[in-house]
């Protein structure tokens, strides 16, 4: 894993690679939060089979510790990929994973929860309703208008698509389907950070042209500028996120 900082979310610059290699296993598409102990933490792919996620901490997002794998007690669980943090306005911190429970490539979001602040137990995951209903991976989800809205790659079609839900558990309804925002196809790895005057970034990464991208909305997420590429990360880096932190 390698970090990078920003101070204008657009051009990054590395402040250390690598800074985590896991005690086993791989570390894939980390999902980034400061916690309320004050530690950094991420939680991440461990492998291209299993039912395990990873997580490891950090005082100064330079030196990582590895903190645990956790085992999801999934009947039938192949494939444990992209985990996202969410943390609610209440301080509720939750992870939001994609499951393959048939063998055959084909994920749908499930909903985990931290049921106390070590973060390291957690509640049995759960589908979410209404993202469950096809092949849904990458799932990011912010609160914005007093709504959740989760962004998400349609794994057959290759679209990010958009969907609102009043509960973080759903159920969701899409509000952007196809190419609704004009992203285009072959699209993954969307992160969402707010903005400066109540905007949004996203970032996605467009794997098959090795272009890394990012989007912004001033509308409350239905409208998005023409994607432009992330300049110094294009080719090197895949499927990351982002913490904006007031310096």
């Amino acid at each position: 894993m390698y970090v990078y900082e920003s101070t204008d979310a657009t051009a990054y610059t590395l402040l250390k690679g690598p800074a985590y290699v896991p005690p086993a296993g791989l570390i894939r598409d980390p999902s980034l939060i400061r916690h309320a102990d004050g530690h950094y933490w991420i939680v991440y792919t461990t492998n291209w089979t299993g039912n395990t996620i990873g997580f490891a901490r950090s005082k100064d997002r330079k030196n990582w510790r590895f903190v645990a794998d956790h085992t999801l007690p999934v009947t039938g669980l192949a494939r444990t990929w992209a985990p996202e943090w969410f943390v609610d306005e209440d301080g509720g911190t939750h992870v939001i994973v994609s499951l393959d429970t048939t063998n055959t490539s084909t994920f749908r979001p499930h909903l985990l929860s931290a049921t106390d602040g070590t973060l390291r137990r957690w509640t049995i995951p759960e589908p979410v309703a209404g993202l469950d209903r096809s092949n849904y991976i990458d799932t990011f989800v912010v609160r914005h208008g007093g709504k959740y809205h989760a962004v998400t790659k349609q794994e057959t079609t290759k679209y990010l698509e958009h969907a609102v839900a009043d509960h973080l558990e759903g159920p969701y309804v899409f509000a952007g389907t196809g190419d609704w925002a004009g992203w285009g196809s072959w699209r993954e790895g969307p992160a969402l950070a707010p903005l400066e005057g109540g905007g949004w970034r996203i970032y996605f990464d467009g794997y098959t042209d090795k272009t890394y991208y990012y989007s912004d909305s001033y509308d409350g997420l239905r409208t998005w500028t023409p994607p432009r590429q992330l300049p110094g990360l294009t080719g090197f880096v895949r499927h990351f996120t982002v913490l904006r932190e007031q310096i």
